[in-house]
């Protein structure tokens, strides 16, 4: 086993823990070395699900003060000989400060004052580039082989026994202006058991149960409802086992891309040239003309988000056949 030892903090969010993959898979193959990650506690499980994290460490978010004492042991337990921070606020440039080792490196996107923690950062601020190629800055920086870009997660397995093709709906993100319409997610479902047969699951977490009822109901046909029912590692397991996620910019997304499932998504405010899903056989929808995006505003200025209203059912229905077809 390699002495090698790397720390990396990336604390959240869902998408962003994905985002890092890459660059800590290279980091692990690239220095032979033992990966430990802090993440936020609520992600503990998934992250234990990352092929090369040999401990991950559970940031205390929601019970700082009750949690930390707890936090700070594990954190000190080893000594490091990179410190890596993928998040780039000063939060997690805290974090990188109380763990033992040698070179502190942040990312090109700091932010928050958080420079003033590291001892050097990953190259220059390069904007609009896709979020996996900004946390691969590292592995660039420490003049590793650049390597093809991979995902290596094992979620669980999950056995389903509906019939396919398996079509999963995400109707709902973080964000009121990124979420396409239930009514729309409706239609598209309809449509591809009418041509199709397809089996639809709804998926997602307890706060999004009221829209994939709402799909549910209207699409009368087959429909497998787990929202609020799987935890991440489950989700992923579930993600796995589809032909095609239809969603919105949405976490889920990366998750899907990291299982190899291919994944057509829908874009409003957000660009999909920094958080679209990463790499060949996936497929991003958004309004043609985009009238004022991409804003990166959770709360829109105009009437009816026009920029999710400009995409129709029919036009990612077509889409989603498209990309099936290519796959029989």
């Amino acid at each position: 086993m390699s002495d090698t030892r790397v720390l990396v903090v990336k604390l959240s969010s869902l998408g962003d823990l994905f985002h890092a993959l890459p660059a800590v898979h290279a980091l692990k193959t690239g220095l032979d070395a033992q990966v430990d990650w802090v993440a936020h506690a609520q992600y503990r499980d998934l992250v234990a699900c990352f092929d090369d994290v040999n401990r991950v460490i559970p940031f205390p978010r929601h019970a700082f003060v009750a949690g930390f004492p707890a936090f700070y042991r594990s954190l000190r337990e080893r000594e490091y000989d990179y410190l890596v921070d993928l998040q780039g606020l000063l939060k997690s440039a805290l974090v990188l400060s109380l763990a033992r080792g040698g070179r502190r490196i942040g990312p090109s996107f700091h932010r928050e004052g958080a420079r003033l923690f590291y001892s050097a950062v990953a190259g220059p601020r390069r904007p609009n580039r896709h979020a996996v190629e900004t946390n691969y800055d590292v592995v660039r920086f420490l003049d590793l082989a650049v390597r093809e870009r991979e995902f290596p997660v094992s979620f669980p397995r999950m056995t389903l026994d509906e019939p396919g093709p398996r079509i999963a709906l995400l109707p709902v993100s973080r964000w009121k202006t990124k979420n396409w319409p239930p009514r729309c997610f409706v239609e598209v479902g309809r449509r591809l058991q009418e041509v199709l047969g397809a089996t639809v699951f709804l998926v997602g977490g307890p706060t999004d149960l009221a829209a994939c009822r709402e799909i549910e109901s209207g699409i009368e046909g087959r429909v497998v409802n787990l929202a609020g029912q799987l935890s991440l590692p489950e989700s992923g397991g579930v993600l796995r086992e589809m032909d095609l996620l239809i969603a919105n910019d949405s976490g889920p997304v990366h998750m899907a891309v990291a299982a190899g499932t291919r994944t057509l998504v829908v874009f409003g405010p957000t660009d999909p040239e920094r958080t679209g899903p990463y790499g060949p056989g996936h497929r991003v929808v958004t309004a043609s003309p985009r009238p004022c995006g991409p804003c990166f505003s959770r709360v829109c200025r105009r009437k009816g988000i026009p920029c999710l209203e400009g995409v129709t059912p029919e036009h990612v229905s077509e889409v989603a056949l498209e990309m099936l077809s290519q796959a029989s």
